[in-house]
């Protein structure tokens, strides 16, 4: 009995042995957003998460956004809706910025398609190229609801993101649903924040949503005290309005009478040494029926340029009916910002 004892010990313990080890196999191991390829950010699409409505394929670029350091652009490909890869097709570069995109772009590349939507983390040592790329990303993502025509459970709704209007005191930026010609929610993603901002935003902000909803444009009263958050969010409303596709049911443009054909759209701000110049133009039976600048150099002698130069771009634009313009003598940067926000605002009309 003695000898075998130690034996039976050592069938035992194999036998636990064995057994731990075949637990170990048949546990399924947690999924890992960080495993996918780091340098897309692809996961195979059975892993991805939430999907954006609309079952969409295929690429869709978001807008540029300006950041401290450059600018960051996001592209994502879609399968049925969801995001199987993301990439920056730009990004900050020069300098330590090299090190900095090198390093985080990949980081959030992996976050978005792990999180299928724009709320991720910012990385650390990164905060203005995460700003931007979450902003391009979102940016990209309301194309993609736009394009599948389905958004917020209605075949016919659409999601609006307009783009980000600077003021005195901080950017504000508007989001609206469209569903049947009508603007069925507003809200401000963006609004001035600290000290006395907070009461500002907090008190206007909801008086501007329902304003957008029951007028279905942005032709709103600004709120009284809140003057410079009123016009950056009246801007902001008419951009989203102007990505509504021509003819898709989108809310009214603000234009008022004219043809059922009219359509008015904002061209991309274009960075000037002196300051932004944006330019909006109303668009019908192929012709520029009215030509605007909804930005412009200001402050200093740019007020005087701004104000002889930018009336004469217009009259220009809408005679043309192009953006093959004579630039204003004496307003040379000026010009060259309103002809390339112009082009813009008619590439986007189609013309």
């Amino acid at each position: 009995m003695r000898k075998s004892h130690p034996v039976r010990r050592a069938v035992l313990a194999g036998a636990a042995t064995v057994s731990g080890i075949v637990l170990l196999l048949s546990m399924k191991p947690a999924s890992d957003p960080g495993g996918a390829q780091a340098a897309g950010g692809q996961v195979p699409p059975a892993a991805a998460g939430q999907a954006p409505q609309g079952g969409v394929n295929g690429a869709v670029t978001g807008d540029a956004q300006q950041t401290q350091y450059g600018p960051v652009q996001v592209r994502l490909t879609m399968s049925g809706g969801k995001i199987t890869q993301a990439e920056a097709v730009q990004a900050p570069k020069g300098g330590r910025s090299d090190q900095i995109t090198a390093s985080s772009v990949p980081r959030l590349n992996q976050a978005a398609v792990a999180a299928q939507n724009a709320e991720i983390d910012a990385v650390s040592g990164a905060t203005y190229t995460s700003a931007g790329y979450k902003k391009s990303l979102q940016s990209a993502l309301d194309k993609a609801k736009a394009a599948g025509g389905a958004a917020q459970g209605s075949g016919n709704a659409q999601t609006l993101t307009g783009d980000v209007a600077q003021t005195q005191y901080g950017p504000v930026q508007v989001r609206v649903t469209v569903a049947g010609g009508k603007i069925t929610k507003a809200e401000a993603v963006q609004a001035p924040k600290g000290g006395r901002s907070d009461q500002i935003t907090s008190s206007s902000v909801p008086r501007l949503n329902q304003a957008a909803v029951a007028a279905g444009n942005a032709q709103i009263d600004a709120v009284s005290g809140a003057t410079y958050t009123s016009a950056g969010y009246k801007k902001s409303l008419q951009s989203a309005l102007d990505k509504a596709p021509a003819g898709g049911g989108g809310a009214a443009q603000g234009s008022g009478a004219g043809s059922a054909q009219a359509k008015t759209v904002t061209g991309t701000a274009s960075q000037t040494q002196y300051g932004p110049v944006q330019v909006r133009i109303t668009v019908a039976g192929g012709k520029i029926t009215k030509a605007e600048a909804v930005q412009a150099p200001k402050g200093g002698r740019s007020d005087q340029i701004t104000s002889s130069s930018v009336p004469r771009l217009n009259q220009a634009a809408v005679a043309a009916g192009n953006a093959q313009i004579d630039a204003v003598s004496g307003a040379t940067y000026t010009s060259a910002g309103y002809k390339k926000s112009l082009q813009s605002a008619l590439d986007q009309a189609g013309g």
